[in-house]
């Protein structure tokens, strides 16, 4: 049984900093490109990161660029998103996803999704 799950979500200033951690288990996590999306309430769920296999190759939206990192551990089965300057935009529960790298184009080609954690950056 595959489980994504995700931590390090919380209420956060705006301009400060957050870094979520996904662990990964049942699962071979080396062969399986990772990322994260967002969504907000009433809108869709949204890219935010991900990054390939051996974390070489890494794409991010153009909202967040420059202000979040993605990276991965493959010893530990975990991925991470550092979250710098946050924003009230930015408000969001943040699911870990798993599947081939083309999860950047959209939640359809994620193999796995973790439950989700809370952001909130109040305005």
């Amino acid at each position: 049984q595959v489980q994504l799950v995700e931590s390090g979500g919380g209420l956060v200033r705006t301009g400060g900093s957050l870094r979520l951690s996904c662990a990964a288990s049942g699962l071979t996590f080396s062969i399986y490109s990772m990322g994260w999306f967002r969504q907000a309430p009433g809108k869709e769920r949204e890219f935010v990161a991900a990054l390939s296999t051996n974390g070489a190759t890494t794409y991010y939206a153009d909202s967040v660029k420059g202000r979040f990192t993605i990276s991965r551990d493959n010893a530990k089965n975990t991925v991470y998103l550092q979250m710098n300057s946050l924003k009230p935009e930015d408000t969001a529960v943040y699911f870990c996803a798993a599947g081939p790298i083309r999860i950047y184009s959209g939640p359809r080609y994620v193999n796995y999704w973790g439950q989700g954690t809370q952001v909130t950056v109040p305005s």
